[in-house]
């Protein structure tokens, strides 16, 4: 069959339009895509982005949450240990220490808030390494725990520390039993976990532990620190603790997460390593002041100064008149404490019945004794007065010994001070006592 020429060309040529047709087609579709991709994206998309966020935040590794525990120093503010939490973050790149233990010694009234008992602290968010330096340099011991917090947990806490460590929250008053650097970290874990786990378990046990042991056993080291502790405490630093009230020790609290377990019966340790060896002194073991040798050394020294009065009088009254200046100065700093500042745990301080701002009264006839004269009438009231209240703070002892919101362990102050108080009593107010002038005099 011959071929059309004519119907053959108009077919090429159909063929031809609809080719350039659908190149069109395709580099208008091209153009358009390019055109979408540098709109910016549409209200719905913006919402879809959002939605997948925390998706992304969800799929990536959480933290892991350790407590970090350093053990004692040998600076007097070190004495009793310090602890951080630490937040390993795979988001990061590299751990980092939540540090509740910074304070500024040249911040504006410092010294005065601190003689008030209103100092103030703040949380500090560094790198780890960065905050175990110091520890390595002075050679004090670090211990890691890590928590077998679960993912929503873990992210709590590291959110909530680092929304605490912004400036504007990082601060806070600090107190050195009840809210210190070790109660926060124990604070922040049991919001953490929930429920008041950690509260939960740590109140219903004890370990026979009062605040004043702690500090005097952490003090023991530096007999300036224990012996300021143990004599400007007063009652409240008494009552029995329970392991919940004993982590204001940072190594109490460390201890004590070591027993919790969680609600399906796992530890709530998952691993505890050393990360620093300690190479100083290490942390001092029990230590409580034993009542009757200070009752035996108080006997001991009355009777020294009773055989020194009837050789040297005006010796003896020199020595006297020491006591006196000592105990009325240390007497006006524990009236302080209780009346004009926030330091609560020195309030009402039994200790003022035997060493007392009263004291002062005998000075002027301590002074005239020294010099060989009469010391007065006022003197002996005064000397009177001294001796009843000492003897008063052991039949308070005794009425409170069986009470725990009432008692004060102070045996062993009664007992060293007590007969002292009554040789001077002794020597002074007896109605044959006379000062004998030395020649000279």
């Amino acid at each position: 069959m011959p071929v059309d020429p004519t119907r053959h060309a108009s077919r090429a040529a159909m063929k031809a339009l609809r080719a350039l047709l659908a190149i069109v087609a395709a580099l208008g579709v091209l153009a358009s895509g390019a055109a979408f991709a540098q709109r910016p994206p549409t209200t719905s998309q913006e919402a879809r982005t959002a939605a997948e966020a925390p998706l992304a935040v969800e799929l990536a590794p959480p933290p892991r949450i350790g407590v970090a525990t350093m053990s004692p120093g040998t600076i007097f503010f070190e004495r009793f240990g310090h602890n951080a939490i630490v937040v390993d973050d795979p988001a990061n790149d590299r751990p980092l220490s939540y540090n509740f233990g910074f304070f500024d010694m040249e911040e504006d009234g410092f010294i005065g808030r601190f003689v008030r008992g209103e100092m103030m602290y703040r949380l500090v968010e560094l790198p780890l390494t960065d905050d175990l330096r110091y520890y390595e340099e002075s050679g004090r011991g670090v211990r890691m725990q890590w928590l077998a917090l679960d993912e929503t947990q873990a992210r709590s806490i590291a959110a909530a520390l680092a929304e605490n460590a912004k400036p504007e929250n990082a601060r806070y008053r600090y107190e050195y039993f009840t809210d210190n650097c070790a109660t926060r970290v124990r604070d922040a874990i049991d919001r953490a976990l929930g429920g008041g786990i950690l509260e939960k378990q740590l109140k219903s046990r004890s370990q026979g532990n009062t605040y004043r042991s702690e500090a005097v056993r952490l003090a023991s080291p530096a007999p300036w620190m224990w012996l300021g502790f143990d004599l400007g405490l007063g009652p409240a630093a008494d009552a029995p603790l329970s392991r919940w009230e004993d982590a204001y020790v940072p190594m109490r609290l460390a201890d004590s997460l070591r027993d919790v377990r969680l609600p399906d019966g796992r530890p709530l340790v998952s691993a505890d390593r050393t990360l620093l060896p300690h190479r100083i002194a290490p942390e001092p073991a029990e230590f409580q002041p034993v009542w009757w040798r200070w009752t035996l050394g108080g006997l001991v020294l009355a009777g020294l100064w009773l055989a020194l009065r009837a050789y040297a009088p005006r010796t003896a009254a020199a020595l006297a008149l020491g006591v006196w200046v000592v105990a009325a100065l240390l007497g006006a700093v524990m009236l302080f404490v209780w009346l004009g500042t926030e330091h609560r745990f020195g309030w009402a301080n039994r200790n003022l019945l035997l060493l007392g701002p009263h004291c002062a009264l005998l000075w002027p006839g301590a002074w005239r004794a020294l010099r060989g004269r009469e010391p007065g009438r006022v003197f002996r009231i005064a000397l009177t007065a001294t001796v009843a209240l000492a003897t008063l703070s052991l039949f308070v002892y005794w009425i409170t010994a069986g009470s725990a919101a009432a008692f004060q362990a102070n045996a062993h102050w009664i007992g060293a001070l007590l007969p002292i108080h009554a040789a001077f009593a002794f020597a002074w107010l007896r109605p044959s006592a006379s000062v004998q002038p030395s020649s000279g005099g």
